[in-house]
């Protein structure tokens, strides 16, 4: 009787299922939540880059692929009919020297970019020590950066034409005001390339700042301690501090410099020897209907700013500073 109870206990047992195992297939022990666990660890940075991906591919490199596709066809921009050309298009914008000749019209807002990046590195350094009203001079140099363009164009379009505000001021003086700030391509360059310093030094003064206020406060100390004077500070402290963020500007400098539109468009309308290739561009595409070569000289552009982006790089390449 005891060895037949015991023979019924084993069977049962055997034939019991293992509460752990079932746990473990059901996904519902410890196993299935942190294989759950890595899973979703995996897919959330996915997630929260799924959004900014889609308008991304959305708005850039679709229409940049529509671009190069048009680059190779004649469209007028109306037409449904795109032949295909080849490359055609970039035939001519190498060949007709009108089209490459308005890159000179960069060299100005070139050295205006110069200009800019020393003021602001300037105004960055001194105002980054301990001086009365900074706040105010450092909203004061960031404000023109949150100006509108095409209010900007049309302030500075009353500053300069005859009889003007420039003109009153320097009738002050005594200077002669029987001048066109607009009227021949040199004066106006050179004015429109001054708008482009005031309006974007508060954008590489705030970069500039930004990068400065990061050092360390001790090294400043430990300079002062030493008789390092504000200069020997500039050289030896911040400067090399500042290298990423100035290789920075200068790659927005240049290729801002190559890509200038809205002043010299709003002000100008491109006369007077002022337009530039993106203004260029835009009336090849709008005025003459002519898409297709817009489109080509858009993607030569891009190639070029690319190209002189890859150069700069190589030439300056960015080197890890540790200060501490």
């Amino acid at each position: 009787m005891t060895e037949t109870t015991e023979v019924a206990s084993v069977r049962t047992r055997r034939a019991a299922p293992s509460p752990r195992r079932t746990s473990s297939r059901s996904g519902k022990g410890p196993g299935g939540h942190r294989v759950r666990g890595r899973l979703l660890g995996r897919a959330t940075p996915w997630l929260f880059l799924l959004a900014p991906l889609v308008l991304l591919v959305t708005f850039t490199y679709v229409p940049v692929g529509n671009m190069i596709y048009y680059s190779f066809t004649d469209w007028d921009g109306i037409s449904p009919d795109r032949n295909f050309t080849g490359a055609d298009n970039y035939v001519q914008i190498f060949t007709r020297p009108e089209l490459f000749r308005v890159f000179f019209v960069s060299f100005y807002y070139l050295a205006a970019s110069v200009a800019q990046i020393a003021i602001a590195l300037y105004f960055a350094t001194v105002l980054s020590f301990d001086l009365r009203y900074r706040n105010l001079f450092k909203g004061l140099l960031f404000f023109p950066y949150l100006i509108n363009g095409v209010a900007i164009g049309f302030v500075f379009l009353y500053f300069f034409q005859d009889g003007g505000t420039l003109d009153s001021v320097l009738s002050w003086f005594g200077a002669d005001t029987d001048h066109a700030w607009l009227g021949d391509p040199t004066s106006a360059n050179t004015s429109l390339a001054g708008v482009s310093v005031w309006r974007f030094t508060g954008l590489n003064f705030v970069l500039f700042l930004g990068a400065i206020q990061s050092i360390p406060g001790e090294l400043y100390e430990a300079a002062q301690l030493d008789g390092a004077t504000r200069w020997q500070q500039f050289r030896h402290i911040i400067a090399p501090s500042i290298r990423p963020v100035l290789s920075l500007s200068v790659i927005l400098a240049v290729s801002g410099s190559l890509a200038v539109f809205e002043i010299p468009y709003i002000m100008t309308g491109g006369a007077t020897g002022t337009s530039t290739f993106v203004i260029q561009t835009v009336k090849l595409a709008f005025q003459f209907n002519k898409t297709g070569l817009a489109s080509a000289a858009a993607v030569v552009l891009l190639l070029i700013i690319l190209l002189i982006t890859w150069i700069q790089r190589r030439l300056v390449p960015d080197e890890k500073v540790d200060l501490v």
